[in-house]
């Protein structure tokens, strides 16, 4: 009779989270009133310049993503005055669970819940409380060429995003946080996971080029702007990029159709 009483308790738990997600999804992608979103920068070393750089940052560091979305809205009919709210939050001193290198599904599940505990707990900024909570690391280019992948979920509307701190990798940097707040949003990679090559046609700016390559601008989501079968460059800023329909629909800015 316990063991019943157990799983039925743990049901109505997850019926619940279920529930409360998909309201929250619900009020992201109905586009019509301001999604809050707060930027939490983390330092990922503890080197001066990344230290400086952070202390530089501002509301106005993340402008641009906010003003790209406004467009982006308006291109598919949305009227909404500001998509979205994108603040500052003070930085967090502490370091997030990371995810593991290859996940199991289980192992992706209680990473998730891992890290929705750490943000819990460290979710403390000014203003309308947040609908979206990025958390951004911050790495020394001069230690770190490369950096580990970025994740957002839209369960829980959370993103883990790490970044140079380097202020000519600004709005660079602003690529991959607006990739990462659309996952938070619902969208979907348009990228092979092995090649990083943006899937064509989902993944590309203008599948209906001719000729199709090289392409001039990036679709968001397939991450880069593909140049040849076997190349594609990271945009260098939000403007060379724009969301395509399968991504629109995904997020609610274009209903399909009936």
């Amino acid at each position: 009779m316990f063991k019943k009483f157990r799983i039925l308790l743990l049901l109505l738990v997850l019926a619940t989270v279920s529930l409360g997600a998909w309201r929250a999804n619900s009020r992201l992608t109905a586009w019509e009133h301001t999604v809050h979103v707060a930027v939490y920068p983390v330092a990922a070393d503890d080197t001066p310049a990344t230290a400086r750089f952070i202390s530089d940052l501002n509301n106005d560091s993340f402008a641009d993503i906010s003003q790209w979305l406004q467009v982006q809205s308006n291109n598919y009919g949305r009227t909404v005055l500001q998509p979205v709210d994108i603040r500052l939050a003070p930085p967090v001193s502490s370091q997030p669970p990371l995810p593991p290198s290859h996940p199991s599904a289980l192992d992706a599940a209680l990473w998730s819940l891992k890290l929705r505990w750490w943000a819990w707990r460290h979710d403390k900024t000014s203003g309308p409380q947040p609908q979206v909570r990025l958390f951004v690391l911050f790495h020394d280019p001069e230690l770190n060429a490369r950096l580990p992948h970025s994740t957002g979920l839209s369960k829980g509307q959370l993103g883990l995003i790490h970044a140079f701190a380097h202020r000519l990798q600004r709005r660079q940097n602003n690529v991959v946080i607006a990739h990462e707040l659309l996952h938070t949003f619902g969208a979907s990679d348009k990228y092979d996971l092995a090649t990083l090559q943006p899937i064509y046609p989902q993944g590309y700016a203008e599948p209906q080029r001719q000729p199709r390559l090289p392409q001039q601008m990036a679709e968001i989501m397939g991450g880069r702007t593909p140049i040849d079968e076997a190349h594609a460059d990271i945009p260098g800023a939000l403007a060379a990029t724009l969301i395509g329909p399968e991504t629109a629909q995904e997020i609610g800015l274009l209903r399909a159709a009936r």
